[in-house]
Protein backbone atom coordinates (compact mmCIF):
# COMPACT_ATOMS: atom_id res chain seq x y z
CA UNK A 1 0.00 0.00 0.00
CA UNK A 2 1.18 3.60 -0.55
CA UNK A 3 2.18 5.39 2.13
CA UNK A 4 -0.03 7.69 3.70
CA UNK A 5 0.36 11.23 2.66
CA UNK A 6 0.55 13.57 5.64
CA UNK A 7 0.77 17.36 6.24
CA UNK A 8 3.69 19.02 6.05
CA UNK A 9 5.41 21.36 8.85
CA UNK A 10 5.39 24.66 8.25
CA UNK A 11 8.91 26.20 9.33
CA UNK A 12 9.89 29.96 10.17
CA UNK A 13 13.32 30.86 9.48
CA UNK A 14 14.49 34.62 10.82
CA UNK A 15 17.68 36.41 10.91
CA UNK A 16 19.08 39.34 10.94
CA UNK A 17 20.35 41.06 7.57
CA UNK A 18 23.81 39.53 7.12
CA UNK A 19 22.84 36.93 9.42
CA UNK A 20 22.98 34.24 6.20
CA UNK A 21 19.48 32.91 6.19
CA UNK A 22 19.30 33.07 2.71
CA UNK A 23 22.50 31.19 1.34
CA UNK A 24 21.99 28.02 4.02
CA UNK A 25 17.84 27.98 3.11
CA UNK A 26 19.02 27.61 -0.79
CA UNK A 27 21.29 25.38 0.18
CA UNK A 28 19.23 23.23 2.91
CA UNK A 29 16.29 23.12 -0.49
CA UNK A 30 19.14 21.67 -2.65
CA UNK A 31 19.68 18.21 -0.26
CA UNK A 32 16.14 17.58 1.60
CA UNK A 33 13.23 16.15 0.25
CA UNK A 34 9.70 17.19 0.46
CA UNK A 35 11.22 20.79 1.23
CA UNK A 36 10.23 24.18 -0.34
CA UNK A 37 10.53 27.91 0.31
CA UNK A 38 7.64 30.02 -0.21
CA UNK A 39 7.81 33.23 -2.65
CA UNK A 40 6.95 36.00 -1.13
CA UNK A 41 5.10 39.00 -2.78
CA UNK A 42 7.13 42.17 -2.41
CA UNK A 43 6.83 46.28 -3.33
CA UNK A 44 11.17 46.21 -3.26
CA UNK A 45 12.00 46.59 -6.89
CA UNK A 46 13.59 43.96 -8.51
CA UNK A 47 17.63 44.21 -8.28
CA UNK A 48 19.90 42.18 -10.99
CA UNK A 49 19.95 38.50 -11.02
CA UNK A 50 16.68 38.14 -9.57
CA UNK A 51 13.68 36.69 -10.90
CA UNK A 52 10.04 36.87 -11.17
CA UNK A 53 8.25 34.36 -9.37
CA UNK A 54 11.76 32.20 -8.18
CA UNK A 55 12.99 35.20 -5.69
CA UNK A 56 10.03 37.29 -5.07
CA UNK A 57 6.46 38.33 -6.48
CA UNK A 58 7.06 41.68 -7.58
CA UNK A 59 4.41 43.95 -7.35
CA UNK A 60 3.13 47.71 -7.07
CA UNK A 61 2.34 49.16 -3.70
CA UNK A 62 -1.30 49.17 -4.74
CA UNK A 63 -1.59 45.50 -6.22
CA UNK A 64 -0.04 44.69 -2.36
CA UNK A 65 -2.76 46.69 -0.65
CA UNK A 66 -5.60 45.42 -2.58
CA UNK A 67 -4.10 41.63 -1.76
CA UNK A 68 -3.78 42.77 1.67
CA UNK A 69 -7.24 44.38 1.96
CA UNK A 70 -8.52 40.57 0.78
CA UNK A 71 -6.90 38.57 3.19
CA UNK A 72 -4.21 36.85 0.57
CA UNK A 73 -1.50 37.09 3.18
CA UNK A 74 -0.87 34.73 5.99
CA UNK A 75 1.86 37.58 7.00
CA UNK A 76 2.74 40.75 5.88
CA UNK A 77 5.54 43.44 7.11
CA UNK A 78 6.97 46.76 6.11
CA UNK A 79 10.61 46.35 6.07
CA UNK A 80 12.87 49.73 4.60
CA UNK A 81 9.57 51.22 3.53
CA UNK A 82 8.94 48.20 1.19
CA UNK A 83 6.29 45.89 1.42
CA UNK A 84 6.15 42.28 2.12
CA UNK A 85 3.38 39.20 2.12
CA UNK A 86 3.07 35.54 2.07
CA UNK A 87 0.11 33.56 0.50
CA UNK A 88 -1.88 32.05 2.76
CA UNK A 89 -3.27 29.64 0.14
CA UNK A 90 -0.15 28.74 -1.53
CA UNK A 91 1.19 27.75 1.85
CA UNK A 92 -2.16 25.47 2.98
CA UNK A 93 -1.87 24.07 -0.48
CA UNK A 94 1.97 22.79 -0.27
CA UNK A 95 1.08 22.00 3.57
CA UNK A 96 -1.94 19.63 2.85
CA UNK A 97 -0.12 17.54 -0.17
CA UNK A 98 2.92 16.66 2.33
CA UNK A 99 5.64 19.51 1.90
CA UNK A 100 7.25 21.16 4.52
CA UNK A 101 7.24 24.86 3.99
CA UNK A 102 10.46 27.46 4.94
CA UNK A 103 8.85 30.94 5.27
CA UNK A 104 11.95 33.26 4.79
CA UNK A 105 10.87 36.22 6.96
CA UNK A 106 11.14 38.74 9.92
CA UNK A 107 10.32 38.81 13.80
CA UNK A 108 7.01 40.63 12.95
CA UNK A 109 5.71 38.26 10.34
CA UNK A 110 6.40 35.15 13.08
CA UNK A 111 4.30 36.81 15.03
CA UNK A 112 1.83 36.32 13.04
CA UNK A 113 2.17 33.61 11.39
CA UNK A 114 2.40 31.89 15.22
CA UNK A 115 -1.18 33.38 16.45
CA UNK A 116 -2.32 32.03 12.74
CA UNK A 117 -0.50 28.77 12.86
CA UNK A 118 0.98 28.01 16.28
CA UNK A 119 1.80 24.57 15.41
CA UNK A 120 4.66 25.85 12.90
CA UNK A 121 8.42 25.28 14.37
CA UNK A 122 10.41 28.69 14.16
CA UNK A 123 14.12 29.16 13.79
CA UNK A 124 15.94 31.94 14.42
CA UNK A 125 19.56 32.66 13.08
CA UNK A 126 22.12 35.04 14.25
CA UNK A 127 26.14 36.08 13.42
CA UNK A 128 28.75 34.61 15.51
CA UNK A 129 29.62 38.35 16.34
CA UNK A 130 29.16 42.05 15.49
CA UNK A 131 31.92 42.40 14.11
CA UNK A 132 31.74 39.64 11.26
CA UNK A 133 27.73 41.09 11.17
CA UNK A 134 29.29 44.55 10.15
CA UNK A 135 31.68 42.78 7.47
CA UNK A 136 28.91 40.75 6.17
CA UNK A 137 26.36 44.24 5.59
CA UNK A 138 28.94 46.55 4.49
CA UNK A 139 31.09 43.65 2.06
CA UNK A 140 27.74 43.47 -0.27
CA UNK A 141 28.68 47.38 -1.39
CA UNK A 142 25.56 47.02 -3.21
CA UNK A 143 23.67 49.85 -0.91
CA UNK A 144 24.70 53.31 0.31
CA UNK A 145 25.98 54.10 3.68
CA UNK A 146 22.68 55.19 4.86
CA UNK A 147 21.05 52.27 4.36
CA UNK A 148 23.70 50.44 5.45
CA UNK A 149 23.37 52.14 9.02
CA UNK A 150 19.91 51.36 8.82
CA UNK A 151 20.43 47.65 8.12
CA UNK A 152 22.73 47.58 11.10
CA UNK A 153 20.00 49.06 13.49
CA UNK A 154 17.67 46.92 11.68
CA UNK A 155 19.75 44.11 12.75
CA UNK A 156 20.30 44.97 16.26
CA UNK A 157 16.60 45.20 16.69
CA UNK A 158 15.73 42.07 14.95
CA UNK A 159 18.19 39.86 17.32
CA UNK A 160 16.27 41.03 20.47
CA UNK A 161 13.57 38.55 19.75
CA UNK A 162 15.63 35.92 19.19
CA UNK A 163 14.28 34.36 22.30
CA UNK A 164 10.34 33.99 21.29
CA UNK A 165 11.79 31.08 18.57
CA UNK A 166 11.86 27.55 19.17
CA UNK A 167 15.45 27.03 17.85
CA UNK A 168 18.63 29.18 17.70
CA UNK A 169 21.73 28.92 15.08
CA UNK A 170 24.85 30.40 15.54
CA UNK A 171 25.77 31.11 11.39
CA UNK A 172 29.82 30.85 12.52
CA UNK A 173 30.91 28.24 10.41
CA UNK A 174 28.53 27.56 7.04
CA UNK A 175 28.48 23.74 6.69
CA UNK A 176 27.87 23.06 10.59
CA UNK A 177 25.19 26.19 10.84
CA UNK A 178 23.52 23.99 7.83
CA UNK A 179 24.13 20.64 9.48
CA UNK A 180 21.99 21.92 12.35
CA UNK A 181 19.39 23.64 10.00
CA UNK A 182 18.84 19.92 8.55
CA UNK A 183 18.99 18.27 12.13
CA UNK A 184 16.02 20.63 12.88
CA UNK A 185 13.80 19.84 10.14
CA UNK A 186 14.99 15.78 9.79
CA UNK A 187 13.74 15.77 13.45
CA UNK A 188 10.22 16.70 12.67
CA UNK A 189 10.03 13.84 9.74
CA UNK A 190 11.73 11.31 12.53
CA UNK A 191 9.17 12.24 15.55
CA UNK A 192 6.81 9.45 16.64
CA UNK A 193 3.35 11.14 16.29
CA UNK A 194 4.55 11.59 11.74
CA UNK A 195 6.20 8.06 11.69
CA UNK A 196 3.65 6.20 13.57
CA UNK A 197 1.28 7.38 10.87
CA UNK A 198 3.52 7.49 8.00
CA UNK A 199 5.23 4.12 8.54
CA UNK A 200 1.47 2.42 9.51
CA UNK A 201 1.89 -0.98 7.45
CA UNK A 202 5.60 -1.33 8.94
CA UNK A 203 5.09 -1.00 12.19
CA UNK A 204 2.26 -3.40 11.95
CA UNK A 205 4.01 -6.04 9.85
CA UNK A 206 7.06 -6.06 12.08
CA UNK A 207 4.66 -6.67 14.90
CA UNK A 208 2.20 -8.92 13.54
CA UNK A 209 3.88 -12.18 15.38
CA UNK A 210 3.73 -10.04 19.14
CA UNK A 211 0.10 -9.26 18.53
CA UNK A 212 -0.99 -12.84 17.95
Amino acid sequence: MPKSILKGTLYIVAAPSGGGKTSLVRALIGTTKHLCVSVSHTTRPMREGEKEGVHYHFVEQSEFAALKEQGVFLEHATVFGNSYGTSRLWVQEQLDKGEDVILEIDWQGAQQVRKLMPEATSIFIVPPSLEVLKQRLYGRGTDSDEVLAGRMAQALDEMSHYAEFDYLIVNDDFDHALLDLRAVIRSRRVALPFQQEYERDLLTDLLKDHQN
